[in-house]
C-alpha cells in the first residue's frame, strides 16, 4: 500500500490523488495497457498511474494538476507554473518556442545545454553567443559577466530574449541579478536554465533562486536535487515581460499527451516538502533536511582538503550541495578513481581525467558522504602520479564564425568527413570539451583551423569531448556543399 511518511498529502493534491488511486484501485478500461497488473511484466510498472483517468478524470474535472501548479507558483514566487514530465529538456524547448519567433535573434550563453540548442532549432531562433568567464586556476566556467551581456545587447539591439544556464554543471554560480538588470535595461526577458537549482532559495546557506534575483523565466529539474521521479521538471515565470499564453502553448506543443502521474505527483510532493511551516506533526521540513545535507557536504569538503594536491571547489560562488573535485595536482586519473567508486557501489555524476563531480541532495546523510569521501580519498592516494597543469581557458577562446542559423544547419543534408577536410565547411553538430562544456563548434558555424586546434589540444589534455558523433575527432559532421550553396542563394 502506498504510504505518505512525511504527511505531505494534505498539501499536495497530485500526491493525494496518486495515493488514493492505490488505496482504492479501479478496474480501468483505459490506458496504460498493463491495467495495474504486476504479474505480466513485473513490478517495473508499479506506481504507473496516468494523469488522465488516474490522478484525475479523463476530462480533468477535479483540477488537481492546476491546483498543484498554482501551489508551486506561489512557493517560487511566480505568476506562472507548469509541470513537465519530459525534464528540463522539454521545458527549455517550450520556453524557446514561447519567447521569440522564427527568424528572431536571442542572446545565448555559450554554455548552453543540448536541449536549449534543440529549442533554438525548433523555434527557428538565431543565437548571439556570449561566453562565460573561465577561472584560470581551475579551467571551470564562472558564468556570463553582466558587462559581457551589456556589450552583446548594445551591439545587437534587435534581440528578443537572453538565455543563460546557471548554476553550471560543476556547481559554479553566476551573477543572475546583474544579468537580469542588464537584460531589463535593454527591454528583454532573462531566461535561466536552472536545471541544477531546484533547491536554491530554500535555506539561508543556499543561493537565492533566479526568480528571486530578477529573472523572468526559470526552468528547473525537480529530479536532480529534489526527491522527485526522473524527468520531473518545472517552468516558472513572472509574466511582466513574457506572455503566459505563449508559454502555456509552448509547453503543450512539446509535451506528451499521456503524462506520467507518478512523475507529476512526485513533483508536487517535493514542492510540499520544501514548504516550511514548522509543524512538528507534519514531519516535512525540507529546510531542516537541506541544512543537514549542507552541513554534511561542508564536512566532506573539509575531509577531502586533507588529500595532498586535491582541489575542492568551494566558496560563495559554488553550490553548497555540489561536490566538485579537481585532480590536476594529485596526478591521479579520475577515470581510475571512478572505477574504484563504481566497484564500491558509489557512482558519481561525472568523472573524467581531471574533474570529478558528485551530486548531494537532501536525501543524503553524513554516513553516505563519509563513505564516499573515504573511498575517494583512498583511491586518489592509490592512483597518485606527477601533478599536471590545468587545462587553461585559452582552449575555449575560439570565436565562432556563424555561417547559417542552427535550424537550417540541423535540417540540412549532411555528410561525415575527416576532420582535416572539414576546415571551411559548415558544422552540423555540437562539439564541446567537458567541462566546462563551452562549445568550440555548434551547428551552423564554420569549422576553422583554430577550432580544430583547440579541440585537439583539449582532447590531448585528457578532456572529454562531449556531444560530437565521433568523440575521437577523427571525423566531423558537416553540411553538404550543395546544401550550403542552396542556403547562400536564399
Amino acid at each position: 500500500m502506498p504510504t505518505d511518511p512525511r504527511g505531505l498529502r494534505g498539501d499536495a493534491p497530485l500526491l493525494d490523488a496518486w495515493l488514493r488511486f492505490g488505496e482504492r484501485p479501479p478496474s480501468p478500461f483505459t490506458i496504460p495497457g498493463h491495467k495495474q497488473r504486476h504479474d505480466l511484466v513485473g513490478d517495473v510498472v508499479a506506481g504507473d498511474v496516468p494523469l488522465y483517468a488516474g490522478l484525475d478524470t479523463m476530462k480533468l474535472s477535479s483540477g488537481v494538476l492546476a491546483d498543484a501548479e498554482a501551489r508551486a507558483a506561489r512557493l517560487w514566487g511566480a505568476d506562472f507554473c507548469r509541470f513537465s514530465t519530459g525534464g528540463a529538456t522539454h521545458a527549455n524547448q517550450a520556453v524557446a518556442l514561447a519567447v521569440a519567433g522564427d527568424g528572431d535573434r536571442v542572446v545565448v550563453s555559450r554554455t548552453l545545454h543540448r536541449s536549449l540548442l534543440l529549442g533554438l532549432v525548433l523555434a527557428g531562433l538565431t543565437p548571439v553567443w556570449v561566453r562565460p568567464e573561465v577561472d584560470p586556476a581551475t579551467g571551470l566556467p564562472l558564468g556570463v559577466a553582466p558587462a559581457t551581456l551589456r556589450r552583446a545587447l548594445t551591439a545587437n539591439p534587435d534581440v528578443r530574449a537572453v538565455f543563460v544556464g546557471d548554476p553550471s554543471y560543476v556547481g559554479t554560480v553566476g551573477d543572475i541579478a546583474g544579468l537580469a538588470d542588464a537584460a531589463h535595461e535593454a527591454g528583454v526577458p532573462l531566461v535561466v536554465d536552472a536545471a541544477w537549482a531546484a533547491h536554491f532559495g530554500f535555506h539561508p546557506d543556499l543561493p537565492r533562486h533566479p526568480l528571486q534575483l530578477g529573472a523572468d523565466v526559470m526552468v528547473t529539474s525537480a529530479h536532480k536535487t529534489l526527491p522527485a521521479w526522473s524527468q520531473a521538471a518545472l517552468v516558472l515565470a513572472r509574466t511582466g515581460r513574457v506572455d503566459a499564453a505563449r508559454l502555456d502553448a509552448g509547453v503543450e506543443a512539446t509535451a506528451t499527451t499521456s503524462p506520467a502521474g507518478a512523475v507529476l505527483a512526485s513533483t508536487d510532493a517535493a514542492r510540499a516538502l520544501l514548504r516550511r511551516d514548522g509543524h512538528a506533526l507534519l514531519r516535512r521540513d525540507g529546510h531542516a533536511l537541506l541544512g543537514d545535507a549542507i552541513a554534511a557536504t561542508r564536512e566532506a569538503r573539509d575531509r577531502l582538503r586533507g588529500v595532498d594536491g586535491l582541489t575542492v571547489l568551494d566558496g560563495p560562488g559554488v553550490d553548497p550541495l555540489k561536490l566538485t573535485l579537481l585532480l590536476f595536482g594529485t596526478g591521479a586519473d579520475g577515470n581510475l578513481v571512478e572505477r574504484d567508486l563504481l566497484a564500491a557501489g558509489l557512482p558519481v555524476e561525472s568523472a573524467d581525467r581531471d574533474v570529478l563531480v558528485a551530486v548531494v541532495s537532501l536525501a543524503d546523510t553524513p554516513a553516505s558522504l563519509t563513505r564516499l569521501t573515504t573511498v575517494l580519498a583512498d583511491s586518489v592516494r592509490r592512483h597518485r602520479g606527477a601533478p599536471r597543469p590545468v587545462v587553461g581557458p585559452a582552449v575555449y577562446g575560439v570565436d565562432p564564425v556563424t555561417s547559417m542559423p542552427p535550424r537550417q544547419a540541423f535540417f540540412a543534408a549532411t555528410e561525415t568527413v575527416p576532420a582535416e577536410r572539414a576546415v571551411g565547411r559548415v558544422c552540423a553538430e555540437l562539439v564541446a570539451p567537458y567541462p566546462p562544456g563551452i562549445p568550440v563548434l555548434a551547428p551552423g558555424e564554420q569549422v576553422t583551423a583554430a577550432a580544430l586546434a583547440a579541440l585537439d589540444q583539449a582532447r590531448r589534455a585528457g578532456v572529454r569531448i562531449a556531444y560530437a558523433a565521433d568523440p575521437s575527432l577523427r571525423t566531423l559532421r558537416v553540411v553538404t556543399k550543395r546544401a550550403g550553396r542552396a542556403d547562400a542563394a536564399r
